[in-house]
């Protein structure tokens, strides 16, 4: 003969026997024979609790506004908060619904094993009882195990666990245009609270291929080497990878400044970096008043592992606002090597084996479905974009080491800055064999490429040279004339930081180089040379400079009046 369960009532007061009689006829309806038993506990003064195997019926005041909170972030946002509200209130209905409670069986450096929330999903937000949120990142037989986004010092063994049904997101929206938040969307610049009624989840799929539309549309960095070498299209990943303090970082603020006025959106993603240098790019971004179209998301070095996990995806889902209301947005991840680290620390936290570098077995998939999720929108998608600048550092140039070569195969290409390069007084440092853009050249401004259509391969002829007659003695006329026009283009590609060029200027610069006229003029003086025929240009033929920057066109008659300029200049400074 089957036992009878038993279900235990807590509460302060004992119930009547109308109240009783009730309370048994539910459970019956529900669990076939059960006895009821009666625990009296002084705590619960205003409702009570009912308790049946693994189900928890919680009737307290409390409970009932966990489940109000509940119903609340099941609706729909829309624009105006307190018609949602008014909706909430009149429509809601207190139910008597079971409710599973963990328990937490072991913490420890922010991870929490969890028992008796047996159908907890991958990615649910869990709340404990003190108040600290984390998040399901691992499901097991017997236990889940969970990342806190909190230090978990306020967690402790036995404490309870609640489900919250929501997955891990964060708020967007345009509020967050020129501020400085954390990755749960908190903000961290002081600056007051965020007030937006949209939430997105920090993991979704990435858009479909017949969602897409092929990458068209420059992104200009305001880079010489980049943008005229290995340039960027709206909706391209292009990685930038090299060394430590070789100017990776440098590149992406430069980005960011140089997209002032062309209505593309940025967040810059800090991840595991110190909090001084955080505030460093802050200030260089609010001088230049780059913070009127960026949102900046901070990991710093001092959070938690699982902050630093989630921030390149809750940047992502913010930028992603952007591209599906049909705008261009722009993402740079900084950087993912320290990503990949923190989620190493996780997963061998949680148990998982250990494989290359200790690195486990989906950390591929860690970075594939991040940087997936950039794209450029088809036109019946709104036509948005998201442009991914994500950062990875080397050692000592070992580009084949297990994450770089992970992020290569997954980007579009990569711009290579090299050690080397950048002690030698070339920067930015970018290594011109090794880096490579594998879509922006559909984009490319027309008059960008024109203007430099042999200027890789002047520079790759150069470096060969100059490699083989390092150790020669004599050298002929040709190969001296060969040396000094290389030698040109690399001080034409040596550029200030935060000092983006616009346009028009790239394509002066690289006519007049590339047509050697720059040779004539001592490289100290090159800079006063190449402003002065800016002015001239600028000023007496202005519809040349709009037919570059508005339509990406160059005409011959243009290049011939740029060549004339610089003839003219030339010829002046140098008989003077």
């Amino acid at each position: 003969m089957n036992q009878a369960l038993i279900a235990y009532l807590y509460s302060d007061t004992k119930p009547d026997d109308e109240q009783t009689k009730k309370l048994i006829n539910f459970l019956k309806a529900k669990y076939g024979d059960v006895r009821l038993a009666f625990k009296s506990d002084e705590h619960i003064k205003n409702g009570f609790i009912l308790k049946i195997n693994n189900d928890i019926y919680d009737w307290t005041k409390e409970g009932r506004i966990r489940q109000f909170k509940n119903y609340i972030s099941s609706i729909t946002p829309g624009s105006q908060l307190i018609p949602i509200l008014r909706s909430a209130i009149g429509d809601w209905r207190m139910h008597i619904i079971p409710e599973q409670v963990g328990t937490v069986i072991s913490v420890g450096d922010s991870i929490a094993m969890v028992s008796g929330l047996g159908d907890a999903q991958y990615g649910e937000i869990l709340l404990f009882e003190n108040g600290v949120s984390g998040m399901v990142s691992d499901l097991k037989t017997d236990c889940i195990g969970c990342i806190l986004f909190d230090d978990g010092y306020d967690v402790n063994q036995g404490d309870a666990v609640y489900r919250t049904g929501k997955k891990a997101g964060v708020p967007v929206g345009e509020a967050f245009i020129g501020r400085v938040v954390n990755p749960l969307g908190v903000p961290i610049d002081d600056k007051g609270e965020i007030l937006s009624s949209l939430y997105s989840s920090i993991e979704t799929p990435a858009p479909q291929i017949i969602d897409r539309q092929p990458v068209d549309t420059p992104l200009e960095t305001g880079i010489l080497a980049i943008d005229s070498m290995f340039p960027i299209g709206r909706g391209q990943r292009e990685l930038i990878i090299g060394d430590r303090q070789t100017g990776k970082t440098t590149i992406a603020i430069d980005t960011i400044l140089n997209q002032k006025g062309k209505n593309v959106f940025c967040v810059y993603v800090a991840i595991g970096q110190k909090a001084g240098s955080v505030a460093s790019i802050v200030k260089t971004l609010r001088n230049a008043g780059a913070m009127d179209y960026t949102c900046v998301v901070v990991s710093a070095a001092s959070d938690a592992p699982s902050l630093q996990y989630i921030a390149p995806y809750a940047g992502t889902a913010i930028a992603e606002y952007f591209m599906n209301q049909g705008k261009d947005a722009l993402i740079v991840y900084d950087d993912l090597s320290k990503h990949a680290v923190a989620y190493r620390t996780i997963s061998l936290l949680l148990g998982r084996s250990p494989g290359r570098e200790a690195y486990p077995g989906d950390v591929f998939y860690l970075h594939s479905r991040l940087l997936e999720r950039s794209a450029r929108l088809s036109d019946r998608n709104g036509g948005g974009s998201l442009t991914a600048l994500p950062i990875v550092e080397t050692q000592a140039g070992d580009i084949s080491a297990y994450i770089p070569t992970n992020v290569i195969s997954i980007t579009d290409g990569q711009i290579f800055l090299e050690s080397d390069l950048f002690f030698n007084g070339q920067r930015p440092a970018v290594n011109v064999g090794i880096s490579v853009s594998r879509v922006g050249g559909a984009a490319q401004s027309k008059a960008v490429k024109k203007a430099c259509s042999s200027l890789r391969l002047d520079l790759a002829q150069y470096s060969e040279l100059e490699s083989f007659t390092r150790f020669s003695g004599e050298l002929d006329d040709i190969t001296k004339t060969q040396l000094r026009h290389g030698k040109c283009l690399m001080n034409l590609l040596k550029q200030r930081q935060h000092s983006p060029i616009n346009r028009h200027r790239q394509v002066i610069m690289l006519i007049l180089s590339l047509g050697n006229i720059t040779e004539r003029i001592p490289y100290k003086n090159t800079a006063d040379f190449l402003n002065t025929v800016f002015e001239k240009i600028e000023n007496e033929h202005s519809e040349i400079c709009a037919a570059i920057d508005n339509d990406g066109r160059l005409t011959d008659e243009y290049a011939d009046i740029i060549k004339s300029a610089g003839e003219e200049t030339a010829a002046v400074m140098t008989n003077g």
